[in-house]
This record gives structure tokens, sequence and C-alpha cells, in this order.
């Protein structure tokens, strides 16, 4: 009921947070046992219909769509019993090289001791070469009580359970508890390959107590169970030629100390023809984890709720492959589908080296992690839900990425390196605090599904420090409340603001400096106004810029902490026929949280420009308003674009960019886009949405030619994502 509970909820969140209407689809598709998505509308495990998002928005509103660990697990009494007796117990005493057996349902033979029966054993000492075996009824609980035990097999698994219900072992009190294996195992004829692990399980496996386990798995996996695989309590360490501990269907942990070394990968849960299993779920505990492949893999779903993590993956972001920017060029340049292919492809064949990785879902409820990856920190084929929890992110690649919707809704994240800071095809933030450090984009919304791409922020707070664009969008970009920060690029080719379709902003607080030859601002029809400054000039990095009202009081005081010649600001504040001056330079008395001061007194700077807020959208220069002016110059209309001249002059079009318009600032042609000799719109130019255009489809992204202002198709290779 539990399960069914938890897989509810998963299903439940996830269309509300992708907005799916299950009822247009035509799938059917197990999303973790909760959600069938038919022709027909979805439902839930409890009968009740969801035939759209609409209705799996209203489950998360009422709380019912709220993932947890807890969920997906249920700890019984056997699991939680950690209490033994001597009385009434089979003792199994390992003498070096010979075994004693003193109770029932227990026999030796050879080196090794078979357990036969349901019940409690107790086992100690040292066996040099051996093996214990449990062999019992399927329908039968076994607790083995290890007490001080030091096993090692010279030929297989030092622990093999063939079969039972369930093995509870039991970590006696204060014991410290060793399992060796063999370099290679020795199986009976070729087409034997079980066991394959130092602990190795084809029933139920729980361990608890509060000893220590030390497992050293020298031929494969550390721990494998078949089934289910529940860490309670204890300490247990695993070091591991490949996977550390595996739990096929699931991998739960309650409040163990867990420490793997593996070559392979650390946590892992690998049933993939079960669309309700592989599952991991991790309701506390400590872990440090090193991994020379992924850290914590789940084939379906990942779920966390508290807990304290050092990742470790594939030897660091240090390690991580070296990536260039392919692109650039145009705003909102589109992924290009033979690239995901390429990329796609790529990665199939390049070992994955991430942090915490599912194949449906990863869900953050809290905890400490310090994750340091050479491939993504965070990552999903499906959906990446953070709610809450402080994560430390340095990646080699993406600090947080999703195949389909990132969704951020608390917690407190500041990923330090990275690639990509956060990607998924829709990614909305509605809470928490996000620092953001990235060698290209910030935050990319992308894909080649040909879905709408989507950033949403509605609340939070968010920094972005980016070399290419700030925030990214293939479509749309949407902004209702919160704060968003961007320290963008310095290069002309990219921008601190970068989308397709529009990016309206209805409340919150944005400020978004870098380079010109990019620039975009917020579209038009937004409802909250935005001011956008172009400078003639680089500005240097910590200028501090300030806007304030015609009684001198301060809208905003911000210093990017990179070299500038572009700003966009808005603010609730900014009103309609309100007189505003820009300056720079000076000094603001006031605390600085990423470059932006709250309160404070600025003084000593330079007036720019005064203005008085007409438009939703107002481009200004040092001499005041402007329909045209930037670097750009006329980018989005792209009118007389073979023709362009130099970078300067031209007027801007609606909203977002520096629009309609030729790029040597002449007039633009009719419709505003790229016109012919008698001012209709040239072959195949078509608008996007904010000003620029494109030839063909999507997938064709125009780019200009560096050599001879010729437009042309920009190759599927050379498109970024």
């Amino acid at each position: 009921m539990k399960k069914s509970t938890f897989y509810t909820k998963l299903g439940a969140l996830m269309l509300s947070t992708m907005l799916v209407a299950a009822c247009s689809g035509q799938v059917n598709n197990d999303v973790g046992g909760g959600i069938q998505v038919q022709e027909n509308g979805a439902s839930n495990a409890s009968g009740g219909a969801i035939e759209s998002a609409s209705d799996a928005a209203d489950l998360a509103a009422d709380g019912q769509s709220s993932v947890r660990a807890a969920d997906a697990v249920t700890y019984d009494e056997d699991d939680l019993a950690v209490d033994w007796s001597e009385e009434g117990a089979t003792r199994i005493d390992l003498n070096g090289t010979a075994i004693a057996v003193n109770g029932e349902g227990a026999a030796v033979e050879g080196g090794a001791v078979t357990i036969s029966e349901g019940g409690l054993y107790v086992v100690s000492g040292t066996l040099a070469d051996g093996q214990v075996i449990v062999d019992a009824p399927d329908d039968e609980v076994v607790r083995l009580v290890l007490d001080g035990v030091d096993l090692t097999s010279a030929t297989s698994a030092p622990l093999y359970i063939k079969e039972a219900d369930k093995v509870v072992l039991t970590l006696a009190d204060g014991t410290s508890n060793t399992l060796s294996d063999a370099a290679s195992y020795v199986y009976p004829d070729a087409d034997t390959d079980e066991p394959s692990a130092a602990i190795y399980s084809k029933g139920d496996l729980t361990i608890n107590g509060s000893g220590t386990l030390t497992v050293t798995a020298n031929y494969n996996d550390g721990i494998n169970g078949r089934d289910d695989v529940k860490l309670v309590s204890g300490t247990i360490v695993v070091q591991a030629a490949d996977d550390g501990i595996v739990g096929k269907d699931l991998l739960s942990v309650k409040d163990a100390s867990i420490k793997v070394v593996a070559a392979g990968d650390g946590l892992k849960s690998s049933n993939d023809s079960d669309a309700s299993k592989g599952v991991i779920a991790i309701t506390g505990g400590s872990f440090d984890i090193e991994a020379g492949n992924d850290a914590i893999q789940a084939e379906t779903t990942l779920v966390i709720d508290d807990g304290t993590f050092a990742v470790l993956a594939g030897g660091g972001y240090t390690n991580g492959e070296t990536k260039t920017e392919q692109m650039g060029g145009f705003p909102g340049g589109r992924m290009q589908s033979g690239e995901q292919t390429e990329a796609t492809e790529e990665e199939e064949s390049t070992e994955s080296m991430k942090g915490l990785k599912a194949g449906v879902a990863v869900v953050v409820n809290g905890g400490s992690y310090t994750i340091d990856t050479a491939d993504d920190a965070l990552h999903s084929n499906g959906s990446v839900i953070v709610s809450g929890g402080q994560l430390a992110i340095a990646s080699g690649d993406d600090g947080i990425h999703a195949d389909a919707e990132t969704a951020i809704s608390g917690g407190t994240i500041q990923i330090t390196n990275s690639y990509e800071g956060v990607e998924g095809e829709r990614v909305t933030i509605s809470g928490g605090e996000l620092t953001i450090v990235a060698t290209d984009d910030g935050i990319n919304a992308a894909s080649d599904s040909g879905q709408a791409e989507r950033i949403a922020i509605s609340g939070g707070y968010v920094s972005v420090n980016a070399n290419g664009d700030g925030i990214d969008s293939n479509a749309d970009i949407e902004m209702s409340g919160g704060t968003l920060i961007v320290n963008g690029p310095t290069g002309n080719n990219n921008g601190a603001l970068d989308y397709d379709g529009t990016f309206t902003i209805s409340g919150g607080t944005l400020v978004a400096a870098g380079s010109a030859g990019m620039a975009q601002a917020t579209s038009d029809g937004s409802t909250q106004r935005t001011l956008a400054m172009t400078f003639s000039e680089v500005q240097a990095a910590d200028t501090l810029v300030n806007v304030s009202d015609s009684a001198g009081n301060t809208v905003m005081s911000f210093a990017p902490s990179k070299a500038f010649q572009t700003i966009v600001i808005s603010t609730p504040i900014l009103a309609e026929g309100e007189s505003y001056t820009l300056s720079t330079g000076g000094s603001s008395t006031g605390e600085a949280q990423d470059g932006l001061y709250s309160d404070g007194a600025y003084t000593g700077g330079q007036s720019i420009v005064t203005f008085e807020l007409a438009d939703l959208v107002t481009w200004l220069d040092e001499s005041g308003v402007t329909t045209g002016g930037g670097m750009m110059g006329g980018m989005g209309g792209m009118g007389g674009m073979q023709d362009r001249g130099d970078m300067n002059g031209g007027p801007r079009g609606e909203g977002g960019m520096p629009p309609e318009g030729g790029m040597n600032g002449g007039p633009p042609g009719e419709g505003g886009v790229g016109a012919g000799p008698d001012g209709a719109p040239s072959e195949g130019m078509r608008p996007n949405g904010s000003g620029a255009s494109q030839r063909g489809g999507a997938d064709e992204q125009m780019m200009p030619d560096a050599d001879n202002g010729a437009v042309m198709d920009d190759d599927a290779d050379s498109a970024s994502v």
C-alpha cells in the first residue's frame, strides 16, 4: 500500500511538473507503477482519473504528489530487530581452517557451512578459506548475526544466499566483521555465473545493527541482492572491483553509515524490466562514495529525504571532458536534431560518471551534499525535482540535467563549476537559492523533441555567472516572481538573456549584464516594465550601475562581476511615466549579494542618462531612449542582412532584442523580416517571435558569415546543446 502511494505521488508530480496532458498521448507507459498514461487519459493507483495536466497540478497543489522515500519502502519487524540472544540460537564458530556448528539448521561440508532452515544463527571467528551458504525455503526468514567475523573465500563469495524469503544480517554491537572474496571465481561449469559478489543474495537482504561490516570484493561487486536490499543501520564499508552495493529491485537506506570505493557504480538499483522496480530510496544516513562510474544510480527512480553525502564520481570535475561552445551565433540557438543524435551516440559510447542518476526521476527532498563529478552531478532521463537540501556541486559537465523537466522549489544549490549549470527541456524554479558558475550556459531549456522548451521562474533566488548565455531557452522564458541575477558573457557571440520565443515578465526582480553582441531584453507581452541600457563602450568589471527615480530614491544598484556593455533591469518598482536616472561608478552603503545591493544610500556616481519610462521595454543608450542602437543594430529583423555594413545603429524591434531593421542600421523590410528588393520578406525568412529570423524550419539556425556577411544555414553538427 505504501509503495502504491509512492508511485501515485511520483506519477502525479511528474505530470504536474511536466504539464503533460495525458489524454492527448498515444502512449501506454507505466510510470513507476502508479500512473498509467493511455489514450483515454490516466488514472492513479487509488482509481481516481487524471485526465489532464491540470488534474495532476491539482494533485500537487493538494499536497498529494509530494514524493518521499519513506513512501517507497516499508521496514517490517524483522528489518528493524537488532536485539538477539544466544538462547535458542544456532552457533557457527569459524576456527581458522575448520567450522563448528552447535545447534539445528546448519551443516558443514568441506570448507562451507550451509544454513537450510529459517531461524537465528550467530557466526563468529576467523576462516581463512571458506563460505557461508544460505539455502532455506523461500517462505522462511533467516536471521544471521555477525559477532566478530573474518571470513575469506579463495574461490567464490564468502556469503552466498541461494534461497530464502529474507536474510537479516545483524552486525553485533561493538564488533568488526570482514568478508573478502577471490579475485577470480571457480564455477562448476561454463554456464554458471552465480554468485558474482562478495555478498550475493537471490532473496531479500536486510543489514542492521550497530557493528561494522567491511567487504572487500576483488572479483566484481561488493554486495549484490537480486531482490530488495535494505540497509537499516550499522557501518558498512565496501571496496569493489566493480559496483559497490546493488539492490536489483530496490536499494533502500534508513540510517546506515556507508563508505564505498568502487571501480564501477557506487550504489545501484538495476531492474530495467519492471517500471515499479529499479528504485533507490534513502531516508537518512551518511554516505562517502567514490566511484569510477556513477556514484548513485537508479534504473527508474532515486528519491532522497535526508542524509549526508560526500560524492566523487569519475575522478571529479577536473577529470571531465573538455568542451567548447560550438555554435554561439544568433539568440536562441536551437538544438539540432542531428546534433542530439550525435550527442546521444557519444554518451552511449562513453562511460557514465555522474553523481545522482536515474532513468525516470531524481527527487531530492533534503540532505547535505558535496558532489564532485566528471559528468553531470544530478542527471535524469526524465525529471529532476529538488525541494530541499544543501547541495555543493562541482561538475565536469552539467550541474543538474534532466531530459524532460527540471523543477526546483527549495533548498540551497551552489554550482561552483559546470559546463551548463541547469538544463532541461523545461526548467521550473519556484523557490530555493541557486548559485551557478558555468563555462557555457547558466540555465538552458533545450531539446530536439519538438516540445515547447521553457524556463519559468516564479520564486526563489537565482544568481548566474556564465561564459555562454546566462539563461537560454529555445522557446520561451516566463518570470512571475523571485530574483534573477545574471552576470553574463563577455564575448559577443552569447547573451545574458537568450530566447527564441518570448520572455514575459509579470513579477520579480531581474538584472542581467553582459556583452552587447547578442543582447536581448524582455518581450512586449510582459506586464512588468523593463529597461535595457547599451553602453557605447565596454564597462569594467565591478562598475556600479545605479537607477534612481526623480526623487533620488534608488530603484536598483548592481555591480556586475565581469566586464559588460549591456544591462537589463526589471522590477515592480519601475512605473510608467516616471523619470529615472541611470548612473555609473560611485558607491553604495547597502549590503551586496552577488553584486546586487539591498537598501543603503548611493553616492558619488556619474549620471549617464535621464529618461522617462514609457514602453513596456525601454531601450537606452547615453543619448536617452532609443528605438535603435546597440552593437547588434537590427539583428532582430535581419533585413538587409546580405549588405549589413557595420554593427552599429539600426532600430530595435518589439520587446526583446535589437529588433527589426538591417544589420547596417537600415530600415526593416515589410513585416520586420529580411526584405527582398521589392520590400517583401526574403524567401524562407520568418520571424520567430522575438525579432530574430530563421530560414526554413526551427532546426536550421541562421548564422551570419563572418567573412562576407552572407546568411548561411548553420550545420547541424555545429550547434550547441
